[in-house]
Formats: C-alpha cells, sequence, structure tokens
C-alpha cells in the first residue's frame, strides 16, 4: 500500500452509497443527506436514481453505477474527483440475491439456492454484485478516501453470512444457507475484515453491517422488519466517525463472524 497524503479540509462531507435508488440505501443516503453530508446515489438505473435523489432533496445526486462493470465504476470515481476530490463515507450496498429468472416463487427461489444443485451460473451472477462488485468499488474508491480524514467504509452484509450462527443447530436460519446469497455475504466478510487489516493502519475504518429481516425487493419484501428499522444499524454505523473497525453488527448488537 502507497502512502497517500491525506487532504485536511473543513468542506461538506462527501458520501457515495451504491444500490440506493431504494430500499435500506435509500433510507441510508437520506439520513446522510439530512446529517448534512452530499450524497452520491448509485443506481444502475440512472432514471431511478435521478428519481430517488429528487425526492430525498438537500445535496443529493444520481450517479449511474454498475458494480459489475469497471469502466462505468471508473466513470463514477471521475465525477466525484472532478467534482470534489475526496470520498469520507463509502457504503457499499448493492446487492442481489438471485439470479434466476424473473416472476419465481419463494419457493423455487430456496430451491436453487442449494448447495448440490445451484446454478453455477447463478452463484457467479450473484457473487459479481455481492463479492466482486464491492472489491472492485472500495479499489476504485480508495484514491479519494484516502484524501478524506475520516475516511470509512460500510459493508451492508446479513446475519445469513455468520458462519458461527449457522452452524447452530439450534439457528432458526440454518436451512436457508445456501451457497448463493447466504455464501456471498459470508465472503463479503472475509473481504470486509481483509481490508479492515490493511487500512487500519492508514485510519481508514471498514466494517460489516446487518440491517436484520428488512422487507426489500431483496427478499420479496417478505422480510419482518420496514426499513426504516431495518436502516437504523446501518446508518449508525455510517455516521460514527470515531467508532472501532473490523465490526460486525446488527439491529441487537455485535454478531459473531
Amino acid at each position: 500500500m502507497e502512502n497517500h497524503e491525506k487532504k485536511t479540509n473543513s468542506n461538506q462531507p462527501v458520501a457515495l452509497v451504491t444500490g440506493a435508488n431504494q430500499g435500506i440505501g435509500y433510507q441510508i443516503a437520506k439520513a446522510l443527506a439530512e446529517e448534512g453530508y452530499v450524497v452520491y446515489i448509485g443506481s444502475r438505473n440512472l432514471n431511478n436514481g435521478n428519481k430517488a435523489a429528487s425526492e430525498i432533496g438537500f445535496n443529493t445526486y444520481a450517479l449511474e453505477l454498475d458494480v459489475t462493470d469497471k469502466i462505468i465504476i471508473e466513470g463514477a470515481v471521475k465525477q466525484i474527483e472532478d467534482k470534489h476530490g475526496y470520498l469520507n463515507l463509502l457504503v457499499n450496498n448493492a446487492a442481489i440475491s438471485n439470479a434466476g429468472k424473473q416472476g419465481r416463487s419463494t419457493e423455487e427461489i430456496k430451491a436453487a439456492r442449494n448447495a448440490s444443485t445451484a446454478s453455477i451460473d447463478d452463484v457467479r451472477t450473484v457473487w459479481e454484485t455481492n463479492v466482486f462488485g464491492v472489491i472492485s468499488v472500495t479499489q476504485a474508491m480508495l484514491p479519494l478516501l484516502w484524501k478524506a480524514n475520516d475516511a470509512r467504509i460500510v459493508n451492508v452484509s446479513s446475519a445469513a453470512g455468520s458462519l458461527t450462527w449457522i452452524s447452530d443447530p439450534n439457528c432458526w436460519a440454518r436451512e436457508t444457507f445456501g451457497i448463493v446469497y447466504s455464501a456471498s455475504k459470508t465472503a463479503l466478510n472475509a473481504v470486509t475484515m481483509a481490508f479492515a487489516i490493511e487500512l487500519e493502519k492508514h485510519n481508514i475504518k471498514v466494517n460489516a453491517v446487518s440491517p436484520g429481516y428488512t422487507a426489500t425487493a431483496l427478499n420479496n419484501f417478505e422480510g419482518t422488519d420496514t426499513v426504516e428499522v431495518g436502516s437504523r444499524e446501518p446508518i449508525r454505523v455510517a455516521l460514527e466517525t470515531n467508532g472501532p473497525t473490523g465490526t460486525f453488527t446488527g439491529p441487537d448488537g455485535i454478531l459473531p463472524w
């Protein structure tokens, strides 16, 4: 890791939230804007991003961002760099739960996640967004994070990725663990720890956070918590400028890796 000179600034803090045109990402972006951040709403569909930015108001801007497309990621970096020159906060929220055809029932989706029968193409597609997309965006945004004094990275994960929790025979979610979505969050947790360990000595904090079982498009809106409730812990971690690094938390506190 090269030694980068940090930029001392008293300007408005700048944040990027990926997958922020709806759901948890939208709530995080809204809360950050209300706290005085300049917020970039990363959205694969720019029109959807513009709609979300218009609804939130404040200093909120849509940013076309497909986390699986290197060229688009580089373009997003350039836009933020040209406008501000630094980035205080990166929230890696964009994720998908499955890659099958539209309109499948929850039962069909569940059957497609099993390790013995899951489509390798489906696994690759989900991991491309949930794991490799996070690595790609984080690596690309690091030069901007270096220039902020309180840089943080927050990865929106899931308790379903906790191997400690899921390996407990009494865990209620044990039977739902599969190699498509859940295992992608396990991998994301490992990615989080790898970045946290590497960047700790450079004063960039990296944490993973689970919203809990929230009703979003990710689970066909079958979650038990509202997005307002589910976004509380991600918002808390995102706004915590003086907090720890290398943590994994959820609505009820610390989660086991």
